[in-house]
């Protein structure tokens, strides 16, 4: 008997010391409250939000302007908002354009002449409608393939008063976010410009290809034809004629 109790209170204790850091495991863990509830929500909110901001479309549009002639686009834009405006010429002359940028009150906020390709960002400041015109009357005869986007942020929304901690913080996510978004879409422009530029090299190399072919068709065909009429000569020139 004395021998089977040793090891029964052996595994009394193991017992005790494994119900003891349960115990100890359960008070030390952290209480879910109403405001854990509600920060884990709005981290949630945001980050739904900036994915919102980052999976937005954005397009770039072709647009053709003849000889002796412009082509006006218009956008409205809040104050204090951020907008872009790329574009490129992809076909036509010397591959140079007029553009001109102007805002409320026909206020010029850019104007430049023979420009190729270009990219402007401005803060709006005030809020209206505001123009980009692109300018062919230097051309006489040659259109101009334009390839241009405008790029329009979200209006400025500030809470009013001071903001508190959780707010600031938000706000520079918000705002780190919204640069990000900016840069992806710069990004994809450049594919875009890219992808075009692909597609123009391809075909003037298909149009060179071709011309190169016809000419050396025709570089054999004159070859071949000058044979034959030097042959024909040199024939005739030793002909013995007979007199009789």
């Amino acid at each position: 008997m004395l021998e089977l109790s040793k090891p029964i209170g052996v595994y009394r204790i193991d017992y005790n010391y494994v119900a003891a850091v349960r115990l100890i495991a359960i008070k030390t863990r952290p209480k879910v409250t109403r405001k854990t509830m509600e920060s884990t929500l709005a981290k949630v909110l945001l980050l739904v939000g900036s994915l919102l901001i980052l999976c937005h479309t954005s397009h770039a549009f072709i647009v053709s302007v003849d000889a002796h002639n412009e082509e006006c686009f218009f956008e409205n834009v809040e104050g204090g908002t951020k907008f872009g405006v790329t574009f490129e010429v992809i076909d036509g002359g010397f591959l140079d354009v007029d553009i001109k940028i102007t805002g409320p009150e026909n206020h010029v906020m850019h104007e430049s002449e023979k420009e190729s390709s270009g990219k402007y960002t401005f803060v709006a400041p005030a809020k209206g409608t505001y123009t980009v015109c692109f300018n062919n009357e230097r051309s006489s005869m040659t259109p101009k393939l334009v390839m241009f986007s405008i790029d329009v942020g979200e209006a400025p929304q500030r809470a009013p008063g001071a903001p508190g901690e959780e707010e600031v913080g938000h706000t520079k996510l918000e705002d780190m976010i919204r640069e990000l978004s900016g840069t992806l879409t710069s990004v994809k422009h450049e594919q875009e410009y890219m992808h075009v530029r692909d597609k123009i090299h391809r075909s003037v190399n298909e149009n060179t290809n071709s011309r190169v072919v016809l000419w050396s068709t025709f570089e054999a065909l004159v070859l071949v034809l000058m044979t034959v009429g030097q042959v024909y000569y040199l024939k005739r020139f030793f002909e013995v004629k007979r007199v009789v």
